[in-house]
């Protein structure tokens, strides 16, 4: 049995909040007064500790690496970049908008010093993966138990 965090009502709550947005769209179309029911979007990530480096994946579908910034402060990575909207020709007439578009920033508190001057990131079918070696410091050292 596996463990899931606990989200009181999100689960039973989120039909009702998109079915809401979309009436609220269809009558008045997004105005102003729409923005504050929309949720803000972020990229999902995963952030991966191994012996010698910390790995950090976020899926960032649709996105160029010119839309994409990266930076690392003291022990905090941060994600940040803006994924447009399409521009809707004429003729077309949509039924049902459900992807995310605008800006985001992810901040992540890395678990060990990182080696800053070392980091690389790759991007490749729409996941930034971004790999971070630790600190000799930081690395797991083992110590031998002597026998007296």
């Amino acid at each position: 049995m596996d463990l899931m965090p606990w989200k009181p009502f999100r689960k039973e709550m989120e039909p009702f909040r998109r079915e809401m947005e979309r009436l609220w769209d269809r009558f008045f179309g997004e105005t102003w007064l729409s923005r504050p029911f929309a949720e803000a979007w972020q990229p999902s990530a995963d952030i991966i500790e191994t012996e010698t480096g910390i790995v950090v994946k976020a899926d960032l579908p649709g996105l160029d690496t010119s839309d994409i910034d990266v930076s690392i402060s003291e022990d905090v990575l941060t994600i940040k970049g803006e994924k447009r909207k399409e521009e809707e020709k004429t003729g077309e007439r949509y039924h049902s908008v459900e992807r995310y578009y605008g800006s985001f920033q992810r901040s992540f508190r890395l678990p060990s010093s990182v080696q800053m001057d070392k980091a690389e990131a790759t991007f490749e079918k729409g996941v930034l993966t971004i790999s971070l070696p630790k600190t000799e410091e930081a690395r797991k050292k083992e110590i031998k138990i002597q026998v007296k």
